[in-house]
């Protein structure tokens, strides 16, 4: 034990010095006030927190909450069937998973701005129901709420993929074979057999999905615009053109406060289903 403890402690320093020091520093941060140009000051003060119960951040909350459950349920819907066909596919598994993992060899980024000039007036999708006579005026397809979760689902589906592929390529397939030998319909059986033993697969995905999406602010600050302004936007703001670094930080902390009760609940949920 004590050789082992001796080849730990360079990973628990990186550790500590990665994400323990940058924490520290927004803890502290959120108690300070906020400098007349910007930064930090004293006095110390709980007044960051106090303002988190403002009805108006309420909102951008309780959107972030929305929007983020959203995409993670149409993950789950697009990506189980996806996953299921992938684990049946034989010998032609891993070609199907390189094309799933693909997306991820080009810059969020740039495919980000794909959408945009997929989305807006004069994109491809407008043109093209225009030109056949389908719509006369331009839809309103970019800078709403819609077009938000379309990117986070097009951005987080391989990350609820991947989980439930683990999880149905490790089902036995007898016991899918004694359900329907029982008179189980394939939709008794997928409700009843396949969905509570992927229920691990399942509650991974929901949490590599919902919590990037909780505090994203790229994928809605192209696609949503000053229409859409989440948690992610709400911090990104305060860090950056209001220069209210205490209050970011608190806010911040709310989110991750947030996101670890419900990675929480999930491991806790987890293991009564278990």
């Amino acid at each position: 034990m004590k050789l082992r403890n001796i080849f730990l402690q360079p990973t628990a320093m990186l550790m500590a010095i990665t994400m323990l020091a940058p924490l520290a520093i927004i803890v502290v941060y959120s108690l300070l006030t906020r400098g007349a140009y910007g930064g930090v000051e004293l006095p110390w003060t709980i007044e960051n927190f106090t303002r988190l119960w403002d009805p108006v951040y309420g909102i951008i909350f309780l959107r972030s909450f929305w929007i983020a459950a959203v995409a993670t349920a149409l993950c789950l819907v697009l990506g189980f069937p996806l996953a299921m066909f992938i684990a049946r596919s034989g010998s032609r598994k891993n070609l199907y998973l390189s094309l799933v993992i693909l997306p991820f060899w080009t810059s969020f980024l740039i495919r980000t701005y794909a959408w945009m000039f997929l989305l807006r007036d004069t994109g491809i999708i407008n043109s093209v129901l225009q030109a056949l006579g389908i719509i006369r005026e331009p839809l309103p397809l970019l800078y709403n709420d819609g077009a938000v979760i379309l990117g986070l689902v097009y951005g987080f589906l391989p990350f609820m993929v991947l989980p439930l592929y683990a999880t149905l390529e490790r089902l036995d397939p007898s016991l899918l074979e004694a359900a329907a030998d029982l008179g189980a319909r394939p939709w008794d059986t997928l409700v009843r057999v396949t969905l509570p033993l992927c229920a691990p697969g399942i509650r991974a995905g929901a949490i590599l999905v919902f919590v990037p999406c909780l505090g994203t602010y790229l994928t809605s600050d192209l696609l949503g615009g000053s229409k859409t302004v989440l948690i992610g936007n709400l911090v990104q703001n305060q860090f950056t053109a209001s220069r209210d670094w205490p209050f970011g930080a608190a806010l911040s902390l709310a989110l991750m406060a947030v996101a670890m009760l419900l990675l929480f609940a999930a491991r806790r949920n987890g293991e009564e289903l278990l």
